[in-house]
């Protein structure tokens, strides 16, 4: 089960290096941007803002548009806010799954954030009624072999006892009924994105300071050195160098 209050205190610790480390969030964000096929889309809501990457692009693409940003995170929102307070876009402190707008909108859209909801499918269903006629929906969302290589890695050194949030992910064919079931057209599209790190420490890092760790990963006094640099013997042998994998699912509705 997601923990939406340290999903939220995750994020908002790592507002201020988030943009450091979010190089894979940032690939995400080019990657769905580019999926908006050309059309009029007025009312554009971005949901999971986060320090405002995607939310720039936007503005960008359609720059008469009514944009509103909303995330979980007041430090990420504060951060998006500075970044872009140049243009117009309304900031909303909040958690998506929770939004009730009286107005529609032309496109709701999200980058990187649905793998934290707790209830994808009642969200999506919100959404809908969110959309005006021939409303989209486009978003990315981390699927299940994110961070695979690290789980098979936790896995033997804890004796099975432990278990990445990313394995709790939907799965592409999951989210392709949940869409099938609320939307006329549909498409799910899968890419997998590599990134290698010099060492377990800083691939760690990285899952820190992007707010990827979800609930965490084991106990505070689990990460001890001798607890790392036995988990990266484990992980040089299974995959050969420090490699993680991200499942990334590009997903569109339309009404």
């Amino acid at each position: 089960m997601t923990n939406k209050e340290i999903i939220k205190k995750n994020f908002s610790r790592c507002a201020s290096y988030y943009d450091r480390y979010s190089t894979i969030q940032n690939l995400c964000a080019l990657g769905l941007i580019e999926k908006i096929e050309e059309g009029v889309f007025d009312r554009i809501l971005d949901v999971g803002c986060g320090t405002g990457n995607y939310t720039k692009l936007l503005r960008e693409r359609f720059p008469g548009a009514s944009i509103k940003a909303i995330d979980i995170s007041p430090a990420m929102i504060e951060t998006a806010r500075d970044k872009l307070k140049n243009d117009v876009i309304e900031f909303i402190t909040g958690d998506g799954e929770a939004i009730d707008f009286k107005e529609c909108f032309d496109l709701i859209s999200s980058n990187a954030s649905f793998q934290w909801f707790e209830n994808l499918e009642e969200t999506l269903s919100r959404y809908k009624r969110l959309l005006d006629k021939n409303g989209v929906i486009l978003f990315s969302t981390f699927g299940p072999l994110t961070f695979y290589e690290l789980e098979e890695s936790l896995k033997e050194l804890s004796g099975g006892d432990i278990a990445i949030s990313s394995g709790n992910f939907f799965e592409k064919n999951r989210i392709e009924e949940m869409l099938r079931h609320l939307f006329r057209k549909i498409e799910v599209e899968q890419k997998l994105y590599k990134e290698g790190h010099s060492s377990l420490s800083e691939l760690l890092e990285k899952i820190k300071y992007t707010g990827a760790r979800g609930n965490g990963v084991g106990k505070m006094n689990f990460w001890t050195s001798k607890t790392i640099n036995d988990l990266e013997k484990i992980y040089m042998r299974k995959s050969k160098d420090i490699v993680a994998t991200y499942q990334v699912f590009f997903c569109k509705g339309v009404k």
